[in-house]
């Protein structure tokens, strides 16, 4: 995998936010949280992933290159509030009232569950299915778990079986 490098200033800006918003989280709780281990490699079109019981945040190099601050801004605090809520709720849902609670009233951040970066430079060869309703785009590992007959995916509004639509692939 071809590893975007990214520069000490931006590495250096991702950790203050992250301190800054821990710090909050300390002062809210008077409780110590250890500072959570940043990782550069998130793939796909997620811009960074908590890893609860690892106690690491995941960040999207590209993505983090391609929108600097507004990545700092929102995905920093969201990725931490995910590691608060499991600290101090336990298991919750992922972006549920706990998690929501831990954005707004301690980290005072608007809790948005999704970004909304352009994702076309990371985005990968999709394949289009069709239901009933409407046209879909499975990603390849899906697309092959299909060919392969492991899997069969059906549409959420219609319920009908996807299928191929072999003409048209991107």
């Amino acid at each position: 995998m071809n590893k975007a490098r990214i520069p000490i200033k931006l590495q250096q800006a991702v950790m203050r936010c992250l301190r800054e918003k821990l710090q909050l989280a300390r002062q809210h709780f008077s409780a110590e949280f250890p500072e959570p281990k940043i990782i550069y490699q998130q793939r796909g079109t997620s811009a960074g992933t908590a890893w609860l019981l690892a106690w690491e945040i995941r960040l999207h190099p590209v993505l983090l290159m391609e929108n600097q601050q507004a990545f700092i801004d929102e995905v920093i605090p969201h990725e931490l509030a995910h590691l608060l809520a499991f600290r101090q709720f336990g298991r919750v849902a992922p972006h549920g009232r706990e998690w929501r609670w831990m954005m707004e009233s301690v980290l005072q951040v608007p809790a948005k569950r999704t970004h909304q970066f352009e994702i076309a430079s990371v985005q990968r060869k999709t394949f289009p299915y069709h239901c009933g309703c409407q046209q879909h785009q499975l990603t390849v590992r899906r697309h092959n778990r299909v060919l392969r007959g492991e899997s069969e995916y059906r549409c959420c509004q219609c319920g009908e079986k996807l299928e191929f639509i072999a003409n048209e692939s991107f």
